[in-house]
């Protein structure tokens, strides 16, 4: 009988070493004046994901979220769209992506004719960029060892601290333990957890960071007078931060915390690590940190996670572009009402039909399939939804957090 945690699978190559999972065409737009022209593009290719940014104005994190998901191990080829008079260049965006070893191609759309001339253009383009990576990407081997894994929860109720997040932290123990490497987020729902933060860290480095990043997300709720706790996770049994943040860091597993890393930026080796995607200091201080549930999983894709997972007691129907996404929830109420859109049952845990080691190794097997092609619920119902904010934050050694 074949071993999940020792098995391999066909993945894809990329120039920097890197394997992904799929095989995609991003096509990628720089202003919201072009997101009809991109998505239309997209239409009826299920290869093609999109991304954009909808600002005319420049925004250094988002260029780097854009250029960290255009540069993905799941993305070999990039299509940039821009309308002609903002003030991110899809030229220079292709360039970048072009210097990483991926095919990218890119045009204004007041220079293409309008709307349909555009569209028509976009879809050459498309079949271009698919007919060459289908031929010219190397198929090699694939482990767990190979496999980098994000996790946020949202739509938080009593069952997430209880099983949904710890399910995940037992995968994730499995999933560090193979070499691979996790990544979670939501250090604004770590608050009231310093100590417990702090002493997970795997050294004096990893330790002095988590403290910078917990300090700086207790500054911005501080600030912003908003500590990251909702209507709907009263409505679902949580009473305080402190309780919802005990049930966040469950899904860190039992495993030493590696460090920080931030958007954009992927781990720095194999383990357990920890994503600040809380707006840095700043005098202009705009941006929120996770202002919807698909924000937060763009910036774990960004760190190259070619498959991330979503915790949410109450439910929801989202997915995501570049990487699939698996939805755990455990309350077993919500995955009867949400069957369709529901990936794994957690709630099991809590009705006794699976030990969380179970859970945890039935969770990694259903990972491995999809990595193997299986398409997650998300992906098989089109679900690919994306945002791209504006946002302040520093990130030190950016083109080695994201080159490719």
């Amino acid at each position: 009988m074949s071993d999940p945690l020792t098995d391999s699978w066909s993945g894809y190559l990329r120039p920097d070493g890197r394997k992904g999972v799929r095989n995609l065409v991003l096509v990628l737009y720089t202003v919201e004046c072009a997101r009809h022209v991109a998505h239309a593009i997209a239409a009826g290719e299920e290869d093609v994901h999109v991304i954009g940014f909808p600002g005319c104005y420049d925004n250094a994190y988002a260029i780097r979220l854009m250029l960290a998901l255009a540069r993905h191990p799941n993305v070999g080829a990039v299509l940039a769209v821009g309308l002609g008079c903002e003030y991110t260049q899809p030229e220079k965006l292709a360039e970048t992506v072009g210097a990483s070893g991926r095919s990218a191609e890119w045009f204004f759309i007041q220079q293409a004719g309008g709307t349909k001339s555009s569209v028509a253009k976009g879809k050459e383009s498309v079949l271009r960029l698919r007919d060459r990576i289908r031929r010219e990407t190397p198929r090699v081997p694939m482990t767990l060892a190979d496999l980098t894994v994000g996790c946020e929860c949202g739509g938080s109720d009593g069952t997430s601290g209880l099983a949904g997040n710890p399910v995940v932290g037992a995968f994730f123990d499995l999933l560090v333990d193979a070499g691979g490497r996790a990544v979670f987020e939501e250090t604004v729902e770590m608050i009231g957890l310093r100590d417990a933060l702090l002493s997970r860290a795997a050294s004096s480095e990893a330790r002095q960071q988590l403290a910078g990043a917990y300090d700086k997300a207790e500054r911005y709720c501080r600030a912003v007078r908003q500590w990251s706790v909702s209507p709907g996770n009263f409505a679902g049994g949580l009473t305080t931060i402190e309780e919802k943040s005990l049930g966040a860091f469950a899904k860190g597993g039992t495993r030493p915390i590696q460090g920080v890393i931030r958007v954009a930026e992927a781990p720095r080796g194999p383990g357990l690590w920890i994503m600040d995607s809380v707006p840095d200091d700043h005098f202009m201080q705009f941006g929120y940190t996770n202002p919807n549930d698909t924000e937060g999983l763009m910036d774990l894709i960004s760190s190259g996670a070619q498959i991330v997972l979503f915790v949410t007691g109450r439910g929801s129907v989202i997915g995501s572009p570049v990487a699939p996404l698996l939805k755990i929830t455990g309350n077993r109420a919500t995955y009867r009402a949400l069957a369709e859109d529901m990936d794994f049952d957690a709630g099991r845990v809590l009705e006794g039909e699976l030990t969380l080691p179970q859970a945890g190794r039935e969770l990694l097997e259903l990972i491995v399939r999809t990595a193997r092609g299986e398409p997650s619920k998300p992906e098989g119902l089109g679900h690919r939804e994306y945002f791209i904010m504006y946002k302040h934050q520093n990130t030190p050694g950016l083109e080695a957090g994201c080159r490719a």
